[in-house]
């Protein structure tokens, strides 16, 4: 998370619910956000600085694997867009054995409201995935993952904004887990558009997957 305080506590304190161990890895927020979420429950590892996504999802991953008794990480946004009920239902794919990594998607069903052009865009986005991957997936940049502990352990993510993203694809192509995609919805407010859901994020994307 990265100044998320407006939102960061009832995130958490929603995901308690169902999650007794949520981390909430702390991007170097000026706005107070660590102790909001560590007020509603969550362990709270902190970056010194702003590094990016992709080195506060590493982070995570790494402080999640020291626990023993570790069976599933479950990535979600601090930002309120994801759906507690699809996490749950994705975790359960994973604790089944029915695959090693369940890949969100809002594609498979009609409950995300997108924009023509941000739909484009994802779309195009996903055919450069595929093109480069071979991964058959329909949305290559959904933050809601539920991953077995056994494939995060051979993720080692460098890339920072958006880039990330890609890059994680990237490595589960080379790495070949058993994965599913599972139908979700990304709920786009206000807030979550001010803080880079917006078509511009989308096209910065695009541009990261065939010009960098």
């Amino acid at each position: 998370m990265y100044n998320e305080a407006t939102v960061v506590g009832g995130v958490v304190a929603d995901l308690r619910k169902e999650f007794p161990n949520v981390v909430c890895v702390d991007d170097g927020s000026s706005d107070g956000s660590q102790d909001i979420a560590r007020a509603a429950g969550a362990v709270v590892v902190q970056h010194p600085i702003n590094l990016g996504q992709g080195a506060a999802l590493q982070t995570g991953f790494e402080y999640a694997l020291q626990d023993p008794e570790l069976d599933c990480i479950v990535t979600f946004d601090a930002d309120g867009q994801h759906r507690i009920e699809d996490a749950r239902a994705m975790v359960e794919r994973i604790r089944s054995g029915e695959a090693e990594i369940v890949l969100g998607s809002r594609f498979l069903d009609k409950r995300t409201k997108l924009s023509p052009a941000k739909r484009l865009v994802l779309k195009t986005a996903a055919i450069q995935s595929r093109l480069a991957t071979g991964l058959d997936l329909t949305d290559a940049h959904n933050g809601l993952r539920a991953i077995s502990p056994s494939v995060a352990a051979r993720i080692h993510l460098t890339q920072n904004r958006m880039a990330h993203a890609s890059e994680l694809v990237h490595q589960l192509a080379k790495v070949q887990p058993r994965y599913v995609e599972h139908p979700v919805e990304i709920i786009y407010t206000d807030y979550s558009k001010a803080k880079g859901q917006s078509l511009l994020n989308a096209v910065n994307i695009v541009f990261e997957l065939f010009f960098k």
